[in-house]
């Protein structure tokens, strides 16, 4: 089992910047890739981004590309998503995730772990 938990959340301007942290505790996090994911009302869970194991590869997805930077920190055990020039369009609730394969998915059935989420309000 592995227990993930997000935060950095929160109401912020068009324009603006959040960083969102997944704290991951219970086996061991560098045998995972993690991904975020996030949700709006009335819409299907999308993809956001995934980094490999070692952080040496990640994936965006297109509407986040450029203004999105995922990371991870193998020795605390977290990973991040540095969020900039933020949109309205971003509201939603970010999920992190945990992949016990060894390639890169963009695809939310290949994850068995999932955070609570959090939220992220963008106003205009």
């Amino acid at each position: 089992q592995v227990q993930l938990v997000e935060s950095g959340g929160g109401l912020v301007q068009a324009g603006g910047s959040l960083r969102l942290s997944c704290a991951a505790s219970g086996r061991t996090f560098s045998n995972y890739v993690m991904g975020w994911f996030r949700q709006s009302p009335g819409k299907e869970r999308e993809f956001v981004a995934a980094i490999s194991r070692t952080g040496a590869i990640a994936y965006y997805a297109d509407s986040v590309k450029g203004r999105f930077t995922i990371s991870r920190d193998n020795a605390k055990n977290t990973v991040f998503l540095q969020m900039n020039s933020l949109k309205p369009e971003d509201t939603a609730v970010y999920y992190c995730a945990a992949d016990p394969g060894t390639r890169v998915s963009m695809t939310s059935t290949a994850y068995d772990y999932w955070g609570q989420g959090t939220q992220v309000t963008v106003s205009s």
